[in-house]
């Protein structure tokens, strides 16, 4: 999740950069050509002057306004000097000469007493020089020079203005974005005119050094008007800018440091980093609590694991939490639970109660407690006749094997008819039917069935024994019903649900009364089911613990279901 968080904030960061280095060129171009544009107007100043004073020539009566046309000149901002020279370096009229050149003013008036003032048909700005220095004034000047042409388009003299350079430039550093550093103006093919930084001093041209940046500049000036361009490394040691100039031969260059130009951006970066940094760390520390709280969630589901695999349950696991941890915990819990259920029933039923029947018990309040209730129950019991002898003839590997099928064979039979098994005495096997709170009969029917089905399903058991090199088995089968009580015996720490009275010593006494392969039923039983039973015989028994005989019956067939009541 990290990776994806830094990712996402890379590529983010990498975007909004590059909207605001858009916006950042944008902007540098546009301030470029306003200052382009400022050194154009104050071209212009002197131009549209020379422009008036063309369109006087030729007229008669105009040589004062000629006069004052060119002093308006020499009074603007940044005119140095006006100069008037003639062709071959002639000059007319009665004023001094100096070399061929005369200024405005005095001399000019010199001129127009001679009468020879400014003979010319027409005139024109040919060029705008590159700056240069003046020793006299000890400053760099740049001319503005027009040429005065006759009739037939000869040269006759020219008009020179003087303009300073430095205002010219003077509004360059302080309105462009390189606050300072270096500028400079350079004519179409990169030669130097002028700059503001001295360790450009005595070089001549752009990139002669073979700077990088410098030729980029150079070469994207010879397709582009104006532009930008970012110097190597990143934040880019150095950028440029430059726009050519309208009224001019000229290229204004700028040059500055990238970490002062690009500020804003790398103040960005530097905020989106730390932003960025600080996101992060509260996401991690976030996911490193919400991760705190899983690993113990799954640390306590691990101790009580292994609680459970010593056999301790104890108390279930906090579910503090709703994702997939929690739903784990929640479904370790009910596993506990199920395993103390099934542990529950395992000690306290036996692993030989038929599980939905189990459950129904635990429904029930006695089921969970020691102690019980009285009440009726259906007891049968069922022994091997003379298994004592026939055990001493096998091994006792082939006894255990044997004994284990038979008792199989008889617990799915009493599962079968929802009887509960209370114990095994050797080869002898005791089990209840509960009515619980119903009447006694539909219990009495389920032993019943129960006993029959025992004893005919003897006859496949010991077919299979035979083929297997077994001996055959015989049972005999006693059933009594009786008030007992229903419950857990024993104590906190091991219980048994089952059942104690005095009718289950007599349920083994009628059992031992049983012939091989018969059912024997007590008084009490046949009472109840006498009439949908057929009895094979009866006979009367005297038995331990009951005062005179004590009558018996021996089932022949199946039971027949109760008659319905209309």
């Amino acid at each position: 999740m990290a990776h994806f968080l830094v990712s996402a904030g890379f590529l983010g960061f990498v975007y909004a950069k590059n909207v605001m280095l858009a916006e950042w060129q944008e902007g540098a171009i546009a301030k470029l050509q306003r200052a382009g544009h400022h050194i154009t107007m104050r071209l212009n100043r002197p131009m549209g002057w020379l422009e008036i004073f063309h369109t006087t020539s030729g007229e008669r009566g105009v040589l004062l306004i000629q006069e004052w046309i060119l002093k308006r000149i020499e009074e603007l901002e940044g005119v140095e000097e006006v100069t008037i020279t003639w062709a071959g370096g002639e000059t007319r009229g009665n004023a001094p000469q100096t070399g061929g050149r005369m200024m405005s003013g005095d001399r000019v008036r010199g001129l127009m007493a001679g009468g020879h003032a400014m003979r010319f048909s027409r005139g024109g700005v040919a060029q705008v020089t590159a700056p240069r220095y003046d020793a006299h004034k000890d400053k760099e000047t740049v001319s503005l020079i027009s040429e005065l042409l006759d009739e037939a388009g000869n040269p006759v003299g020219r008009i020179e203005i003087s303009i300073r350079f430095d205002y010219l430039m003077q509004d360059i550093l302080s309105l462009g974005w390189w606050q300072g550093d270096m500028a400079c103006l350079v004519d179409h093919q990169g030669n130097y005119l002028a700059h503001t930084a001295s360790f450009m001093a005595g070089r001549s041209r752009l990139g002669e050094d073979g700077n990088a940046l410098e030729l980029a500049v150079l070469e994207e000036m010879k397709i582009k008007p104006f532009g930008t361009i970012l110097g190597t490394g990143h934040p880019p040691k150095e950028v440029a800018g430059f726009c050519r100039i309208a009224m001019a031969p000229w290229t204004i260059v700028l040059f500055a440091p990238g970490e002062k130009i690009l500020a804003p951006i790398l103040q960005y970066r530097a905020y989106y980093a730390l932003g960025g940094a600080v996101c992060i760390l509260l996401v991690i520390v976030l996911v490193g609590m919400d991760t705190g709280k899983m690993v113990r969630s799954l640390i306590a589901v691990s101790h009580s694991a292994q609680n459970v695999a010593r056999g301790e349950y104890g108390a279930p696991v906090k579910v503090d939490r709703t994702d997939e941890i929690g739903q784990l915990t929640q479904s370790f819990n009910a596993m506990v639970e199920g395993l103390k259920e099934r542990d529950f029933i395992a000690n306290t039923f036996g692993r030989y109660v038929d599980p939905e029947i189990a459950r129904d018990l635990l429904k029930r309040p006695e089921a969970s407690r020691l102690g019980g209730k009285k009440r009726e129950v259906a007891i049968l019991m069922a022994d091997i006749r003379d298994f004592t002898p026939l055990s001493e003839t096998l091994s006792p590997e082939k006894i255990i094997l044997f004994l284990n099928r038979y008792l199989a064979h008889i617990i799915s039979v009493v599962q079968k008819h929802r009887g509960i098994i209370v114990d095994f005495f050797g080869d002898a096997i005791l089990a209840f039917f509960d009515p619980f709170e119903g009447p006694l009969q539909p219990a009495l029917d389920q032993a019943l069935q129960c006993g029959l089905e025992m004893r005919e399903g003897m006859g496949s058991f010991n077919q299979a024994a035979r083929e297997e090199g077994f001996p055959e088995l015989d049972i005999g089968i006693g059933i009594h019903a009786g008030e007992v009580v229903v419950g857990n015996i024993g104590s906190e720490t091991r219980a048994k649900y089952g059942i104690v009275g005095s009718p289950v010593n007599l349920t083994q006494r009628i059992q031992s009364e049983a012939g091989p392969g018969e059912l024997v039923v007590s008084e009490a039983v046949y009472r109840h089911v006498g009439q949908r039973i057929r009895i094979e015989r009866r006979f009367s028994a005297r038995l331990k613990g009951v005062s005179g005989e004590m009558p018996l019956y021996v089932v022949a067939g199946e039971v027949q279901p109760p008659p319905v009541k209309g």
